[in-house]
């Protein structure tokens, strides 16, 4: 459960440009960790996330699946404890492990109480699990046959399917075209020296971000860092992924036994980093990510009935992400539905939204935006990507300003800077065609 921070008194008495503050602390460890730190005292709990550069586009080649197997056996045995005896001890103190992994990063995240005894013996869990995971042979076995299984039946979902033929059509020979599960096959080739030696490389001090956000005190969080990291390795941080090449134009259509159409069109998008962020964040929300008040919906849903929703959203991430427009169609509509969406954004990148639609936007934006705050975990995951990904220690305080600075032509020179209407990728799964 999500549990009210202590920011919630505030966002109800504060002019909003000043709902987002937060007194965000930053800091080195002596051996090389970075951390951020919101200090709390108003409830008795503490929130960490540990982040590494680990996720699938850091897959070698010819072994697609590693850094998933690597991050999830991370608890299934550790500093000399079972993963059934983890489970117990993390109940015992009514601390909850969990983790999460994607094309980017991979990360282990702790909520305890904060007080002492039960707070030491979470520590002690998540230190053994961060620093010395023992990928049991027969934990491998198993949870290798596991995974090789969901993914098979994941084949059997069109959403699936499409997804990554777009990422594939996308970013080709890039590590983002990497699926996120792993391929089963080189999954079934893959063994413990493997993860063992993925872990040691990515795993290390100069490349893990630590977040906490709760009821302990500087000192205290300084401490947790330390003892955190201590017996991580020392391997060098890791470089940089290349930047994606342009996606060319092309039109995917395979065959899957689906009553409706999935269909996905898109390009390389944006990093988190990018100037563009905010017109591009902010226009979108009228194009497609506003729900019922965006013009996709209005077009494809509203005037012509052609899906139940349609919807496009930017996924910045540590080099470009996907810009992805996407909807669900009838298979006899599928060319109709298509072309409606495309014509839609074709218009929205030569004209930009209206003037009553962006201040909709804006308003909608910075009026939802106390409640992206409004608990700790909420805030741990802000502080996180702010860590991860080298955002301004002011993000938050200044979100709301730069929301509000946007205006048409912004919007309109950041898409034609950023979407080619003339270059898009499209993928249609369950058209009963394959092309």
């Amino acid at each position: 459960m999500l549990i009210k921070s202590f920011l919630v008194a505030l966002l109800l008495s504060l002019p909003l440009s000043a709902q987002a503050a937060l007194a965000i602390q930053h800091w080195q460890t002596p051996q090389g960790a970075r951390v951020f730190f919101v200090e709390s005292h108003e409830l008795p709990m503490l929130d960490i996330a540990v982040d590494f550069p680990a996720g699938s586009a850091r897959d070698p080649v010819g072994k697609a699946g590693l850094a998933h197997l690597t991050h999830g056996l991370l608890d299934q045995g550790a500093g000399g404890l079972s993963d059934t005896a983890i489970a117990h001890r993390l109940a015992d103190v009514g601390a909850v492990l969990s983790g999460r992994l994607d094309r980017d990063r991979a990360g282990v995240t702790l909520r305890t109480l904060s007080s002492a005894a039960e707070k030491d013996k979470a520590l002690d869990i998540l230190a053994r699990v961060l620093q010395r995971p023992g990928f049991p042979q027969a934990v491998i076995k198993r949870e290798k046959q596991r995974l090789i299984s969901s993914i098979r039946e994941a084949e059997a979902d069109p959403g699936t399917v499409a997804s990554k033929a777009f990422y594939r059509a996308l970013y080709g020979t890039h590590p983002y075209a990497h699926d996120e599960a792993g391929d089963p096959a080189a999954i079934a080739r893959l063994t413990r020296g493997d993860l063992q030696a993925f872990y040691r490389t990515h795993y290390s001090v100069p490349n893990v971000v630590i977040s906490l956000m709760g009821d302990v005190t500087r000192a205290e969080a300084e401490a947790i860092a330390v003892r955190l990291t201590a017996g991580l390795s020392r391997a060098a941080a890791l470089p940089a992924l290349p930047q994606p090449a342009p996606a060319t134009a092309s039109d995917t259509r395979i065959a899957h036994p689906s009553t409706q159409s999935h269909v996905l069109v898109g390009m390389v998008g944006m990093a988190r980093n990018d100037p563009d962020y905010f017109p591009l964040f902010v226009g979108n929300y009228v194009l497609g990510g506003g729900g019922f008040d965006s013009q996709l919906m209005r077009e494809v849903r509203d005037k012509r009935g052609y899906a139940y929703s349609a919807y496009s959203y930017f996924l910045p991430m540590s080099e470009a992400g996907p810009f992805q427009l996407g909807l669900q169609t009838k298979l006899e509509q599928t060319d109709d539905a298509l072309k409606v969406a495309q014509a839609t954004l074709r218009q929205f990148i030569a004209e930009g939204p209206s003037e009553a639609e962006l201040t909709q936007a804006k308003s909608n934006l910075t009026g939802g935006f106390p409640l992206r705050i409004d608990s700790n975990r909420k805030i741990l995951d802000y502080l996180s990507v702010i860590g991860f990904y080298k955002l301004p220690l002011d993000y938050l305080d200044s979100w709301v300003d730069q929301v509000n600075a946007v205006d048409v032509a912004a919007v309109k020179q950041a898409f034609a800077r950023r979407v080619d209407p003339d270059k898009l990728v499209t993928v249609v799964v369950g058209t009963g065609n394959a092309r």
